[in-house]
């Protein structure tokens, strides 16, 4: 088959959307299928361009497959106006390239959300190419901007709301992470029959078989003090999270010997490290993303994880961060209302993870004190893993529903 993949976000990044773009890609063009991916270059999390890539020039590289980088506006400050500039002009300048395409006749073009604004380039090329276009979605970046409250006016709610429903409609099936935002999709007038479930995974086997070494090796790299406890919030430091609590927790457990430490980068980290340095706190630390070669032994490092969302983002975004933590067998405290997909997974799994109230500082500290009074090692999510999100398991089912298409 071929298979074009068009989104926004792919590898090199370490978080999010890219990893999981980036690794489908390569294990479609590892299992003998003709592979194109057209994106833009690597910004995420720390929404600035990384060294050795152009914001402003057309790249295309190949190794297993060809990956055309186009031009992108990344804003130095993130709020509604600048972020839909940021997702337009990636739209309009992957036109030219994403047309081209049409001497190649792709089989499928796989349209990442976000963004939604790539659907009406990826609907022409279906009329040019006879392709089929699978809109995979990773986030409803429209429940996401209304519900976080990024967009005051209601006509812009509204008019995003009305181009959302037209783009799900528009295509020939969209496939989502979770059973929730199935079922959003069908809320959003999608047909059921057009509807796909294509969960986040996880590379089980890197992350179940972990060596105490390489856990010994990055601790003293990442150079941290003693400690008891180690809270660990990896990933994304952004506004989707409302992490200032965490903070607000922190206070509470200045008396004991643990560490709350923040691995990665995003557009709240700084404004995160001035509340962290107002207070004076010394049981709060501040790390850069690490090789993801040294994510299983981060995970395995701490004692207890945070999967902390803002009430009313449970649904829009399922964290992906959560797939590799299941996988190593890690105690988490997830941020979720009960009747989310996060709150059901802990409800249909008793034991996987701890839920607690989102925003709610006094249910997170008790959180914390649950989760750190558990077995090291969590064998309900580690089985959870193992059963559901290996990336042998998810993506084979997903390629055997592109034939039935």
């Amino acid at each position: 088959m071929k298979i074009l993949v068009y989104g926004l976000n792919f590898s090199p990044e370490l978080t999010g959307i890219g990893k999981y773009s980036g690794e489908m890609a390569t294990w479609f063009s590892d299992n003998s299928n003709d592979v194109k991916v057209i994106t833009a270059p690597p910004y995420y999390p720390e929404w600035k361009i990384h060294k050795g890539f152009s914001s402003w020039k057309y790249t295309v590289t190949n190794d297993k497959f060809d990956i055309v980088r186009c031009p992108i506006f990344v804003p130095k400050k993130i709020n509604t106006f600048n972020r839909l500039l940021h997702l337009l002009s990636f739209s309009f300048s992957s036109l030219i390239p994403l047309i081209n395409q049409r001497k190649w006749k792709p089989d499928y073009i796989i349209c990442v959300v976000p963004t939604l604004f790539c659907v009406p380039g990826a609907i022409l090329l279906r009329k040019l190419s006879g392709a089929k276009i699978i809109l995979h979605v990773q986030d409803y970046e429209v429940d996401a901007m209304v519900g976080l409250g990024l967009s005051k006016s209601p006509l812009l709610a509204s008019l995003a709301r009305k181009f959302e429903t037209w783009c799900l409609t528009s295509v020939d099936k969209v496939s989502t992470i979770s059973k929730s935002m199935m079922r959003k999709a069908v809320e959003k007038k999608v047909q059921p029959e057009n509807i796909i479930f294509f969960p986040n995974w996880s590379e089980v086997s890197r992350f179940t078989n972990i060596q105490l070494e390489d856990v010994i090796n990055l601790k003293e790299r990442l150079d941290l003090p003693k400690y008891d406890k180690l809270i660990l919030y990896s990933g994304n430091i952004g506004e989707k999270q409302g992490l200032e609590i965490i903070v607000d927790v922190a206070k509470r457990f200045q008396e004991k010997s643990y560490l709350f430490l923040f691995v990665g980068q995003g557009g709240g980290r700084q404004r995160l490290e001035a509340i962290v340095s107002e207070n004076k706190l010394c049981n709060v630390l501040f790390r850069p993303l690490q090789p993801y070669d040294d994510l299983p032994a981060l995970l395995k490092l701490a004692d207890c994880h945070l999967v902390i969302q803002k009430r009313g983002a449970a649904d829009a975004v399922l964290p992906s961060k959560l797939t590799n933590i299941l996988a190593v067998g890690g105690n988490s405290i997830i941020t979720a209302e009960t009747d989310t997909e996060l709150g059901q997974l802990c409800n249909d799994y008793p034991g996987i993870a701890i839920c607690v109230e989102p925003e709610s500082q006094v249910a997170i500290y008790d959180g914390i004190v649950k989760c750190l009074a558990l077995p090291s090692e969590n064998r309900i999510a580690k089985q959870y893993a193992a059963e559901n999100l290996d990336i042998d398991c998810v993506l084979p089912k997903f390629i055997d529903v592109l034939h039935r298409v």
